[in-house]
Parts: structure tokens; sequence; C-alpha cells
């Protein structure tokens, strides 16, 4: 049986800050603004990036860049043996179609794996994690353009020669299914006046899709003891009664903004659906024989996912609350308790989802955020953040289960390490970590870090996991 790694995440647009240093261009995440601006324009980008804000939450992040020696010697007493965390493209290609890649950058990253490795710490590095470089939004128009596989393809050759040594697991798009409907935030996409966003979705996921193959290929050549996975937002998408139309309308859903990534991804093909789902959307795409050939000759070796909440869905007559969630909305599931930001909490959902998923493509999973946004307080040097704690046991106990069951499971990383910049919504005060650390939406505080009681929990728990595979 395969011994799990235990981990925390992050994504370098959320904690890095230091947006202009050493060489790094701006990408498409220090476009953001912060949380009373977010929701705003994340949805109108040509108007964002036309406009100046007074703040920019990325431009600091938490600081990660000048105190990762701290983070990561935290993590190491945490006893994590992997952490999920990604590269900035625009550290690496500041502009990102350059010929020649920026060796400050690529140096940074050298001594953050190097920090990782000496405490045994396993670097699972996501390629792009919602993070583009800016001037290939300005030039190109992002992933609307198929000259970004090439650049994309040239930054990844880079990295896997630079770091094969260093990262035995790679990810290449973060919730790559977000795509179809965050074109600028997953897509780098400003959409035309009058576009068939339905169609401009889909295309920017093919695109993806191929770009993604390219660099599983080029993996398997440059590293060919890695693993390099897919990575999508999932979460289970249940019938909002038995009605067997509310049935089909979520199988409908699940199918259309999850799974659908995943056959392209993992089992290489357009699923049998798509034929029809194109007809009655009038989506036109611009796919070549050759690109069809690449989806099905390099797979992804594994699906890692992000697990919060499930979903409820059914017909669009149902006169019910609806509910927030990561990227997707459902309908308020009467059987579930919620975070203050409307997202479901359902640990036996997660159970669920390792099984389904496992059952439809039969290749390892590796849950690679999990977590909760609340707002704290730091109080005598800590917080008790016991609901943390009852959410992560549950939520543990439940992936455990599925092992038993027969899933094939990689590991769990939970979101996050440190409090960090929440890609939602903009804001500090969305707190996800195990560390606290000390700053707010407008980037005011100390920024210095401190253990939450949650901490100290999930130490116990990963240090008892150990003693018992010994």
């Amino acid at each position: 049986m395969r011994r799990l790694l235990w981990g925390v995440a992050s994504a370098a647009n959320q904690i890095e800050g230091a947006y202009d240093a050493d060489g790094k261009g701006l990408s498409t995440a220090d476009a953001l603004p912060g949380a009373k601006d977010r929701q705003k324009y994340i949805f109108n980008p040509q108007e964002m990036i036309d406009t100046t804000f007074d703040y920019y939450p990325s431009y600091k992040g938490v600081d990660f860049y000048h105190r990762y020696k701290e983070d990561i010697a935290l993590y190491a007493e945490l006893g994590i043996t992997c952490y999920r965390m990604s590269i900035a493209w625009s550290r690496i290609f500041p502009n990102g179609d350059e010929l020649t890649p920026n060796e400050d950058g690529l140096r940074f990253y050298d001594k953050i794996f190097d920090e990782c490795l000496k405490f045994g710490i396993e670097p699972v590095v996501t390629l792009s994690h919602f993070e583009v470089p800016l001037h290939l939004v300005k030039q190109y128009n992002g992933w609307a353009d198929k000259r970004l596989i090439t650049f994309f393809e040239r930054y990844c050759r880079v990295v896997f020669e630079r770091y094969c040594d260093k990262v035995k697991y790679w990810l290449t798009f973060n919730e790559v299914n977000s795509v179809t409907k965050l074109h600028y935030h997953s897509g780098a996409t400003i959409p035309e006046q009058n576009a068939n966003l339905e169609e401009l979705g889909y295309q920017l996921l093919h695109n993806q899709a191929v770009a993604a193959s390219k660099a599983n290929k080029l993996c398997h050549e440059i590293c060919p003891k890695a693993m390099i996975g897919c990575m999508v937002q999932y979460s289970p998408v249940y019938p909002y009664s038995s009605h067997p139309e509310d049935v089909l309308e979520a199988n409908n859903f699940e199918r259309d903004r999850e799974l659908f990534a995943l056959d392209l991804f993992v089992k290489g093909k357009y699923p049998f659906y798509s034929q029809r789902l194109f007809k009655e959307k009038n989506i036109q795409l611009e796919i070549t024989e050759e690109e069809l050939a690449l989806l099905e000759e390099s797979p992804a070796d594994f699906i890692s996912f992000s697990y919060y909440m499930s979903l409820s869905y059914g017909r669009k007559e149902i006169v019910a609350e609806q509910t927030n969630g990561n990227i997707f909305s459902g309908l308020k599931n009467p059987h579930l308790q919620s975070t203050e930001w409307g997202w479901q909490i359902d640990p036996v959902g997660l159970r669920y989802a390792l099984n389904r998923l496992y059952e439809l493509y039969q290749v390892p999973l590796f849950v690679v955020e999990n977590g909760i946004g609340v707002t704290e307080e730091l109080l005598n040097g800590t917080v008790e953040d016991d609901y943390r704690i009852a959410y992560l046991s549950q939520h543990i106990e439940q992936l455990i289960e599925a092992v038993s069951d027969g899933v094939d499971v990689m590991g769990y990383c939970m979101w996050a390490g440190t409090d960090l910049i929440s890609n939602s919504t903009g804001e500090m005060k969305k707190r996800y970590g195990l560390i606290y650390v000390d700053a707010d939406d407008n980037g005011g505080g100390t920024y210095n870090r401190f253990r939450k009681q949650s901490f100290y929990w999930y130490q116990s728990f990963i240090n008892d996991y150990l003693e018992r595979k010994k």
C-alpha cells in the first residue's frame, strides 16, 4: 500500500510578495485589486487592467520571498513530508515570450527547494497557479492564442531541466476546469465584446490541455523518475431531490463543469457527450488532428484536486436558497452547515469524491487543497481554532476511509500552512492557515508568524501517523 504524503499548500501569488524583485515581471495576479474591488472587476478584466487601484494584495503577499527560511523551518517543525507550492512563471520569464530565462528567478526557487529537501520535505510544484505573465495578456490575449502553448513549453523545459533532481511531483494548471468560467483569472484572456463566452471557455481549456500534454511529455523525457498530474476543482454534485430531473441536472452539471476537463487531461480525449453539448451551446473549436493525437499520447499521471465543499443541483424552476462555492455555486443543502463565506462543510463528501474519481479514472489521486477560511483574532500569541481542528480531523478521517475502500491516494495537503491572501476575495481576514500572519487587508501589520492551536493538532496527527507506519 502507498505511504501517504502529508503536507500544506500555497500559491506564489498569494504568499511571495516581492512582485518586482530580482527581475520579476508583472503577472495576471498582480493586476487583481483587494477585497472591496476584486469581485466587481474580476469579470471585467479590461476595465480592471485600465484602472489603477490603491492596493494590490499580491504585491506584498505574506512576504514569503523574504521569510521563506522562517516558514519552511515552521513546516519542518510541523513534521510535514511534502509542500505543495507554485512557481511564479513571471519570475522565470518576466514577459513570458523571451528566449532566455531570468537567472535570479531560477535561483530563488533553487533556494526554496533546497531548504525543503534539507528537512525531508518533498516539493509538489504547480507550474501555473492562476498566474501568467501580464505581457502575454496584453500582447497575445493569453490562452486564447495558441502561441502560449509554445511559451509554456519553453518555460516547462527550463524548470524541468533546472529542478529535475529536486522535484518529483509536478502539476500543470491549477483548477484547470475553472477556465471555462474564469476567462481572465484562469485563462489570462480578456473576452472580446459580444464573444460567445461558452465557446471561448472551451477553447481556452483545449489550448491548456494541449500545453499540459506537451508538459507531460517533456517531464517524462527530462525527469523520468518524476510524476506529473493535472489539477481540478472538484465538488461532488448531489441531486437536490430524488426527482429524476434533479438527478439528471446534477449529473449534467458535474460532467460539464468538472469531469469534462478530466476526460481531456486524463483520458486524453473529448467525452462522448461533447458533440451534443457543443451543438446546443453553438460552440466551434479550433482543434487539429495533431493536437488530438498529443492529448491521447501524453495524459496526466495522476489527478490532484481541491476539495472544499459539495454542491446540490436540480431543476431550474426549484425555488431554494443559493449557496456560494469555490468557483461554482449551487443550491443550499439543508443537511450541511456552511462557513461564514457560504461554503458548505461536507467531510463525507471527500470520501465520496475520492471514490467517484477513482472509479471513473483509475489513476492515483492527490488531495492538494482542503481547508476552511475563517475570520480570526490573535489572542495571547495564538488562535484557539477548535473549528479548524474539527474540520481537518473529520476530513482526514474520511480520506483514510477512502484509502480503506481501496482508493489509491498519494497524499493530502491542507490549505494552508500560513495565512495568505484569499484567492476568491483578495482578503487577509479570510484566514486558512495553521500559522497566523499579522497582516490586514490593506497590507498593514508586522507580518510576524504565530502558531495556531491547529498547528499543534496537525503536528501530532502527522507524527502519530508516521510512527504507526514505521
